[in-house]
């Protein structure tokens, strides 16, 4: 299996029935509470989405990642089997609980990218969507920025 030696940023992902979970661990040290950047990522509503929004894949969090820089991805679950499907990025990494799985990402153009559990796990398996925004570099700095500080 391919490793990255020396990632410039890692994103931990966590399935759970029926959202995901995100991690930004590489930030840990710089906040007082040695959280980093953690948040929960929900499938938006229909009767809540804005104008643009599409239906079943937009999410009130979305994943910030720089384009233009090696993203090394560990990918678990929480609670049953998920796998976490970017087909744009030609991603599929199943997420097994007591399992960390790793992938690389390396995203050559910027814009809003969607994805999938492509697991079958459990009832609402079709409505935890992933949505991923990639953007350059330095607003991915201030992303992190606003984000540390909150």
């Amino acid at each position: 299996m391919d490793e990255m030696l020396d990632p410039a940023v890692t994103l931990k992902v966590v399935g759970h029935q029926w959202y995901w979970s995100y991690e930004y661990s590489d930030y840990n040290h710089i906040t007082e509470e040695n959280t980093g950047i953690a948040f929960d990522s929900y499938m938006i509503a229909e009767n809540s989405l804005e104008p643009g929004f599409l239906r079943l894949l937009e999410v009130d969090n979305r994943v910030v990642l720089p384009i233009n820089t090696h993203i090394r991805v560990l990918i678990t679950a929480a609670d049953v089997l998920h796998s976490w499907a970017v087909p744009s990025f030609g991603v599929k990494v199943d997420a097994c609980p007591g399992r960390l799985n790793q992938t690389t990402l390396f995203i050559k153009k910027a814009g809003v990218f969607y994805g999938q559990c492509s697991e079958l796990c459990g009832t609402n398996h079709g409505f935890m969507p992933i949505c991923v925004e990639a953007v350059e570099l330095e607003n991915y700095v201030e992303w992190l920025e606003k984000n540390l500080n909150n």
